[in-house]
């Protein structure tokens, strides 16, 4: 097995889990994010813009439920909600951030009580899972009848383990289908960093000449571990492009790991891979240690995502200093 899951931004949801544990910044670092989080406000405000609201429905537990096809409307609601809980909603926010840059058809809905957002809920592409935020089941159960009443067909759902459940268990019985789990998932943030047993090589960062070789470790990933797979060529280009692909070199290179956009002073590690001839030696970890200690001296909080099903790698980070936060599962719904 490779030594991390990648996560697929557009595919998984923020795997936020209610009332886990957060590693709250403090002091100066403190500051730093509230001022990130401030900022990434502003950038994305609609002074006096209405709702491009296609649809309002109320069930009987007075939850409201209102669909969007534009991303600066649906952020414009729920962009406070979102920011409140910055670590756990990160996946959300950075595909909310990447369709204001990079616009893609999409589906998002927000759930309302006594107008304030409770849950929300979002597909895109259009053709992915959809992503839920950790609500009560309620919520989650109004959220799957303004979905079926729509006439939308998902292919799935991902989220926290309680609410994709709930969602999921909703679903069948509103569309008389099956929901089977396939793939389980663990949100881990930085606690601390710890320090490790050297390991040969160093840190550098990836450019040009190392494209076609991280192309090709990115696409045997996808291959290893039976993920849906993004365009390689797209993904790394972009991480490239912005000096966020990471190399492991020891004269060679031998591990790769991509850090994202930081969203509100958060950044989310992916893309951990070392090739089958280069396991065993540490290398991932040095990697992956190496980054997080760049990002956290820059005053970002570091997180990741893993495959329930690999412990190697969930092993690897927790002797980094990262510390499991909650657990996402992912459905798939049957036709």
């Amino acid at each position: 097995m490779p030594d991390d899951s990648l996560v697929n931004d557009a595919w998984f949801s923020s795997i936020p889990f209610p009332s886990f544990p957060l590693v709250h910044a403090q002091g100066s670092l403190g500051r730093r994010h509230a001022r990130v989080a401030h900022a990434w406000r502003t950038r994305h405000a609609i002074p006096g813009e209405g709702l491009t609201l296609a649809d309002d429905k109320l069930d009987g537990m007075g939850i409201s439920v209102r669909f969007y096809e534009d991303p600066r409307s649906f952020l414009a609601v729920a962009e406070e909600f979102l920011l409140s809980r910055a670590v756990l909603h990160n996946l959300v926010l950075t595909i909310v951030d990447t369709r204001l840059a990079q616009p893609e058809p999409g589906r998002y809905w927000v759930a309302f009580r006594d107008s304030h957002v409770v849950g929300l809920a979002l597909q895109s592409p259009l053709t992915f899972p959809a992503l839920v935020v950790p609500m009560e089941a309620e919520v989650a159960g109004a959220l799957v009848d303004a979905i079926t009443d729509g006439g939308i067909v998902l292919p799935g759902v991902n989220g926290e383990v309680a609410t994709a459940a709930s969602f999921a268990g909703r679903w069948t019985e509103r569309r008389r289908s099956g929901a089977v789990p396939i793939q389980g998932f663990r949100i881990y943030e930085l606690d601390g960093l710890k320090e490790m047993t050297p390991v040969d090589g160093q840190l550098r960062k990836g450019d040009h000449g190392d494209r076609e070789l991280a192309v090709s470790w990115l696409q045997k990933f996808y291959t290893e571990t039976h993920m849906h797979s993004v365009d390689a060529e797209s993904f790394i280009d972009a991480a490239i492009a912005a000096e966020r692909l990471w190399l492991w070199d020891i004269g060679g290179i031998v591990s790769m790991a991509v850090s994202s956009k930081p969203i509100a002073g958060v950044v989310r590690l992916s893309a951990v891979y070392t090739p089958k001839t280069h396991r065993g030696c540490g290398y991932a970890g040095a990697c992956v240690h190496a980054v997080t200690s760049l990002l956290t001296d820059a005053g970002y909080r570091c997180i990741l995502y893993t495959d329930l099903g690999n412990p190697t790698s969930n092993s690897i980070y927790r002797k980094i200093g990262y510390k499991a936060v909650g657990e996402a599962i992912l459905y798939r719904f049957e036709s």
